[in-house]
């Protein structure tokens, strides 16, 4: 019998069976009818009602149910007594799960879970075997449910019909005809003004910049906008084209009538987490609908793009490519090229007036500043007095290890003149000239002798072989300090290895200095530990606190740089 103090936490979730949705905002009829039904239940228990857990419109597969996991966490902290559902399956579809938490984590943390239509309760030890027979039964139901959907979609996709939540910019779906796309003449005017500037030599930069000058709202603000549940979360410029909006229209065959669909899919059926799929795995049907680029203007454009989309100097990749962003708006830094110096920029800062302030540098001034800055953490880091005095070959050593090959060439001298003696004493007894007893007594002694030397020349050699290894190492150290300590180029292998990303500011007027933020890659600090270990072993210093602790738990550090006139 259940005490009336007990607090029960009730959990809600819509499932794909039975969704009923109103608006964004309102909980669906279903969810209602499981919050009536379970309070009315824990009503006629005495049970408080701690708090009503719902997730609405998430799957029993998906695990980052965001009320879902505020359950777990709250149970974790036993802030009620009692997990109550209207069936297993609400809870979780996945057996592991069930085993995880139902029997697992919610016996240790004194937690009762019941579902009331499927009779599950883990205060009836007897029908333990049904839950998880539950559990089996939901698992085969997800992946039955995946397999027949993912089969569905596939020969929709192969038949050429759109399957996606929303239609692409410039068309809407056919209200008469499920599957089929129709233009969006408002949406549709942008996409052939775009291509249209691009095939008349505009930039992609330079055409969203007019875009957002005149007010056209980009593709997730459109949606919004026009009444769609698009659940892109709203940022500062979320509102704004970008280059690589422009750059992904310019070569979507959609806009020429044919349907390109599964460019990716899903990892496994218990996650929402998609992975690019190779392009012969592509569904492409032509002829779909109608196209809202004729196709010499498209053929134009895919000429220019390619002509475009040549780099710099061919097999070739820029030494901060992708690592170097705005510290103003994060975006990743574009190259250039003027008068054969290669820059880095923000081109966000051209897409529209207050997108961004800007940042500018040269990849030279950059690269002396990654420099000065790993020689500056170096010389931080490591205790460079200590290390040199470890790396040096002294005198000490060099000493030893000629005395120590000088002993070991003397008991090398010592043991063939014992194993000759042994040898002649033996000839000597065959001639007559020594008798059996006295051979076996001098033989004894010789050999004895000889069995100890061997003994020292073996410890000695092994003192030998330890000295070797540290004058050995101490080359190494050697090599590896140069290697990081007196730098004076960077490499693109050395940035993908210590470095994450860097933040570049915008010049100061007055000082004309650029600030730099680095952030290193030292996850952990286990790159800069391994280092530590090959050139001394020694300990990070207590002065790395001083650094911030990125979230990426990346070691950064701040400077500027002086910029020149052109930076």
């Amino acid at each position: 019998m259940i005490e009336s103090k007990s607090r029960v936490a009730i959990y809600c979730r819509l499932s794909e069976e039975d969704r009923n949705k109103q608006s964004e905002t309102d909980d669906s009829n279903s969810i209602q009818n499981q919050k009536s039904m379970l309070l009315q239940y824990s009503l006629e228990h005495g049970w408080e009602v701690y708090n009503i857990y719902s997730d609405d419109d998430y799957t029993g597969s998906d695990r980052r149910r965001p009320e879902f996991n505020r359950l777990l966490e709250d149970a974790k902290n036993r802030k009620f007594d009692i997990v109550l559902c209207k069936t297993q399956s609400r809870f979780t579809r996945e057996l592991e799960l069930v085993e995880k938490y139902i029997h697992g984590l919610f016996p240790i943390w004194g937690i009762r879970f019941i579902s009331i239509v499927d009779n599950a309760d883990t205060a009836n030890k007897g029908n333990k075997k049904s839950r998880q027979i539950n559990g089996l039964v939901n698992e085969w139901y997800l992946e039955d449910m995946s397999e027949n959907i993912k089969s569905v979609l596939t020969d929709r996709r192969k038949n050429g019909h759109h399957i996606g939540a929303f239609a692409l910019y410039g068309y809407k779906k056919d209200p008469d005809v499920k599957g089929h796309l129709i233009i969006d003449e408002e949406a549709a005017e942008v996409v052939r003004e775009v291509f249209t500037l691009f095939s008349q030599g505009y930039g992609k930069t330079a055409i969203a910049r007019m875009l957002n000058d005149r007010g056209i709202p980009n593709p997730t603000e459109y949606k919004r906008l026009h009444g769609l549940r698009y659940k892109q979360p709203k940022t500062k410029n979320s509102t704004l084209w970008k280059y690589f909006a422009i750059s992904d229209m310019l070569v979507n065959e959609i806009y020429i009538g044919n349907m390109v669909q599964g460019k990716y899919g899903s990892v496994s059926y218990k996650t929402k987490q998609n992975k690019p799929r190779p392009k012969d795995e592509w569904y492409r049907v032509e002829g779909t609908h109608e196209p809202i680029i004729d196709r010499e203007l498209w053929d134009r454009v895919q000429a220019l793009v390619a002509q475009k989309a040549k780099p710099f100097t061919v097999g070739t990749i820029g030494l901060f490519a992708r690592k170097a962003r705005c510290m103003n708006c994060g975006y990743t830094m574009r190259s250039s090229k003027n008068h054969g110096k290669h820059y880095l920029q923000c081109s966000n800062r051209h897409v529209a007036k207050d997108a961004c302030i800007g940042s500018f540098i040269s990849v030279d001034k950059l690269e002396k500043a990654v420099i000065d800055e790993l020689n500056k953490l170096s010389a931080e880091y490591l205790d460079k007095d200590e290390l040199e005095q470890n790396v040096q070959f002294n005198n000490d050593l060099r000493g030893q290890k000629e005395a120590l090959e000088t002993e070991i060439a003397a008991y090398q001298k010592k043991i063939a003149e014992y194993t000759k003696g042994i040898r002649e004493l033996y000839l000597d007894k065959v001639k007559g000239i020594l008798s059996e007893l006295d051979y076996l007594d001098l033989s004894k002694d010789f050999s004895t002798q000889k069995e100890r030397l061997e003994k020292l020349m073996i410890d000695t050699q092994k003192q030998l072989d330890v000295i070797e290894r540290k004058m050995l190492i101490g080359d190494n150290r050697r090599q590896l300090i140069e290697q990081y300590t007196n730098l004076e180029h960077l490499d693109r292998e050395t940035v993908e290895k210590l470095i994450d990303y860097v933040l570049v500011g915008k010049k100061d007027p007055v000082t004309k200095e650029v600030p730099i933020e680095i952030h290193w890659n030292f996850k952990g600090s286990h790159i800069w530990q391994l280092v530590c270990q090959i050139i001394g072993n020694f300990l990070l210093k207590p002065q790395c606190c001083l650094y911030t602790i990125a979230p990426s738990a990346a070691i950064s550090s701040t400077r500027s740089a002086m910029a020149s006139p052109l930076d």
